[in-house]
């Protein structure tokens, strides 16, 4: 079966940082790729940054880029989301998913294959 496991958030302060890990198991994990998306209060779900396992390119979305980055250890089957410079504006619930390819069009429409519930990251002011 298919898991897919978020932590690492919490409270920070506006400018500090903040790295969340996506655990995967129950899938051949270098063939496939992992996106990280968010969904604020009132607002849809966006995707932020996405990697694909195999060959370690990657994508980010403009609103982010230069302050997360997105990265895996093949070994661990873990993706993880370095957060750094963190705004009010990032606070939501941050969520993984897999994907065939990063960035895909479900990537884009934030229509990833979750599996879990993610992780809150509020940043306070």
């Amino acid at each position: 079966e298919v898991h897919l496991v978020e932590s690492g958030g919490g409270l920070v302060q506006a400018g500090g940082s903040v790295r969340l890990s996506c655990a995967a198991s129950g899938f051949s994990f270098d063939d496939y790729s992992i996106g990280w998306f968010r969904q604020a209060p009132g607002k849809e779900r966006e995707g932020v940054s996405c990697i694909n396992n195999k060959d370690g390119s990657t994508f980010t979305v403009d609103s982010v880029k230069g302050r997360f980055t997105i990265s895996s250890d093949n070994s661990k089957n873990t993706v993880y989301l370095e957060m750094n410079n963190l705004k009010p504006d990032d606070t939501a619930i941050y969520v993984c998913a897999r994907d065939f390819y990063c960035p895909s069009e479900r990537f884009y429409r934030a229509l990833g294959d979750y599996r879990d519930e993610g992780t809150q990251v509020t940043v306070s002011s």
